[in-house]
């Protein structure tokens, strides 16, 4: 079951550019498909006994036990501890299924990794899922932070300072696929997964009928993207120490000047001393953008926001009934 030692040492140089070094502990998800089977079989090769495993069954399909059972096998049979975890959810939810259960997933393995003590938690995103990701939010719009699909690292919101870990981000879905066959492991096939209703399905057979459409440069137009978000991001912080100041229950702000991006930046960082910023929608802040540059007072997320040189935000009174 052991993989090949170059591809081994592969993943290993992969983990330990985000990790800054040989990780303590590494716990992996593990769902059961190719990818996840893929990662784990290269952490327990790379870590032998640093590597600690979790499956979420959401409960969404009758055969989510038996496979969650399945990785508990393959597991045991690596010598990785393995926990089962359920979603913190009453009932499943009745719509948008995939975003909920995504969010109570990574809700879930955080719990987890703070009771473990696990300071990285590894997925199995690969480079074709970023191509399908960059496809998708194109078709919706999405900004450059969009645009700069799935992040290598991602730190847990609040304090912490453990992370999500995306290793394998520049691998072929069919690499993994066939190191899990060369173990002689059958993975997990979730029909949800092959749904038209999907758009990383749709995203996933364009990709495959149209041959102009190449993964791996799309995966590198993301990673370009990323950069350049980085680099906003950077700038945003000293725009923010120029422009932005909070006086009480106020945030006034000055957009005198800026591209229309920075302005942008600089409106969602004034709505997050009031709400988190990933709850205000992008076409109504656009919305917003545009009326605030016309001279109009507009109200967004319980926020007013007063136009002239420099705007003004502080909480909406209550609507009157």
């Amino acid at each position: 079951m052991q993989p090949d030692p170059a591809l081994v040492a592969r993943f290993t140089v992969d983990l330990e550019k985000l990790t800054g070094g040989r990780p303590e502990r590494i716990g992996i998800a593990v769902s059961g498909g190719p990818d996840s089977l893929a990662l784990l079989l290269l952490a327990a090769a790379a870590y032998p006994d640093r590597v600690q495993a979790a499956t979420v069954d959401h409960g969404l399909r009758t055969e989510a036990a038996d496979e969650a059972r399945f990785v508990g096998d393959v597991c045991n049979n690596l010598s990785v501890p393995h926990d089962i975890l359920p979603p913190d959810w009453i009932e499943p939810p009745a719509s948008n299924v995939p975003a909920k259960a995504r969010e109570a997933r990574y809700a879930a393995l955080q719990s987890w990794s703070a009771r473990k003590g696990v300071r990285w938690l590894a997925t199995a995103h690969h480079l074709d899922d970023q191509a399908e990701t960059l496809l998708m939010r194109l078709s919706r719009g999405a900004g450059i932070g969009g645009l700069a699909g799935i992040r290598s690292l991602n730190t847990w919101a609040g304090e912490r300072t453990d992370a999500v870990v995306r290793p394998l981000l520049t691998w072929r879905k069919a690499e993994l696929v066939a190191l899990v066959r060369e173990a002689s492991l059958e993975a997990v096939d979730d029909p949800t997964n092959d749904s038209d209703a999907l758009d990383r399905t749709r995203a996933r057979r364009l990709l495959a009928a149209a041959d102009w459409l190449d993964p791996a440069r799309l995966a590198a137009a993301s990673a370009n993207l990323a950069d350049a978000e980085e680099a906003l991001a950077w700038t945003m912080g000293q725009v923010w120490e120029a422009r932005g100041r909070v006086r009480g229950d106020e945030v006034i702000i000055d957009p005198r000047g800026l591209p229309r991006e920075l302005q942008r930046r600089l409106l969602l960082r004034a709505f997050g001393h009031f709400t988190r910023e990933n709850t205000i929608p992008g076409p109504k802040l656009m919305t917003l953008l545009d009326a605030l540059l016309a001279g109009r007072t507009s109200t967004l997320a319980d926020v007013k926001v007063e136009a002239g040189d420099k705007w003004r935000l502080s909480l909406a009174p209550p609507r009157r009934t």
